[in-house]
């Protein structure tokens, strides 16, 4: 059996960055290669997701690179393609994220071992946020969502076999019937989207 397949989705083109930001270098590597090697803590196989154009880079690290597609739920399609049909469970991260750390994976795959057809890792809200209404929204019964987000394989392939579009794939399997469970996030998890999320990046990772 082909047990815990992950896939890290690297396809975007980083327009709010101003580049692509999987391939800048952070602690002497790239930003994907540590969301790779995380991937690899807990994954029996990995499927890295790229642009078209990025298909002839040389990946070592991962088992298998697929082009994406112009949206990021097209290109989880993508990798799910080449994810083995016998594989209990599918870890879905975004390589913009290259502090996931192994707890965090664990706990995502445990939690879909334990019952839930999704897992998704989360950490409270501590902003104060206003609607665009007016008004101070209660922080209260909110939670950032993360990646790692993992998944009874059945469950993902069944929710995106109707090409629906979301920006996180457990929200594709909640509208699909699905059970979704949260588990811990991390608050060092956090999604390189512009240049200054570099620097925190690399804070965290002399940090450790």
């Amino acid at each position: 059996m082909a047990g815990v397949w992950a896939i890290v989705v690297a396809a975007g083109s980083g327009r709010r960055f101003g580049g692509a930001k999987q391939y800048r270098p952070l602690g002497g590597r790239r930003v994907l290669d540590w969301s790779v090697d995380a991937a690899r803590t807990t994954a029996d196989g990995v499927v890295l997701v790229v642009a078209p154009a990025d298909l002839d880079r040389p990946e070592p690290a991962v088992d298998v690179v697929v082009a994406g597609a112009d949206s990021r739920s097209g290109s989880v399609r993508a990798g799910l393609t080449a994810v083995p049909h016998d594989a209990e469970v599918v870890v879905v991260h975004d390589a913009a994220r290259p502090l996931g750390g192994a707890d965090v994976f664990a706990g995502a795959v445990a939690a879909v071992r334990a019952g839930g057809d999704a897992a998704v890792p989360v950490v409270p809200v501590t902003d104060t946020l206003r609607s665009v209404e007016g008004g101070v929204v209660d922080r209260d019964g909110l939670l950032a969502v993360q990646t790692p987000q993992a998944f009874r394989a059945g469950a993902l392939r069944a929710a995106h076999a109707g090409g629906g579009e979301a920006t996180d794939d457990a929200s594709l399997v909640e509208a699909d019937g699905g059970k979704v469970v949260v588990v811990d996030g991390s608050p060092d998890n956090l999604k390189v989207t512009r240049p200054t999320d570099l620097v925190v990046a690399e804070a965290l990772l002399r940090a450790r």
